[in-house]
């Protein structure tokens, strides 16, 4: 698993925007910039649609205020479930990221096998990246949501 101090790696990763797709490496897309990145283990799915992404929306303005360049969210979803759930949870200020083959995802070591949910999927993070390292990662235990939340990654943009 990446831990703080790590770089981000080269990875390909597809940002969905309303009307465009760009693959870029990871890395080059968070050099220069300081990004809160949060993984999460599907679009649409209850924990992810009712409490992780809305939380980053509506806080969006005070995260980056902080200071804070990009809010990325990113799932092991294709562009068309990334850009219509982005869409369906106004999720304008925030960046979303597929990574449909887990490419990222496993490159960062925070896959996990699920089958029912179709294999491979993110676990449920939350990290701060300042020009490509990582500075604070928190990682969800297994069914809980309790350190990767917008409100916990704003407190520790603030302390």
């Amino acid at each position: 698993m990446i831990e703080v101090g790590a770089r981000i790696p080269p990875v390909d990763v597809t940002v969905v925007g309303p009307d465009n797709l760009e693959t870029v490496p990871a890395d080059r897309l968070f050099a220069g910039k300081r990004v809160v990145l949060f993984g999460l283990p599907g679009a649409f799915t209850p924990t992810c649609s009712a409490s992780h992404l809305p939380g980053y929306v509506v806080l969006a303005d005070d995260i980056k205020a902080r200071g804070v360049d990009m809010i990325a969210c990113v799932s092991v979803n294709d562009v068309f479930v990334m850009r219509a759930w982005g869409l369906q949870q106004n999720a304008e200020q925030i960046t979303m990221l597929a990574d449909p083959g887990a490419a990222l995802t496993q490159a960062l070591g925070l896959g996990v096998d699920i089958p029912e949910f179709g294999g491979v999927r993110s676990r449920r993070y939350a990290m701060i990246v300042e020009n490509g390292v990582v500075t604070l990662l928190n990682v969800e235990q297994p069914k809980k949501f309790e350190v990767s939340d917008a409100k916990t990654i704003l407190e520790a943009l603030t302390s």
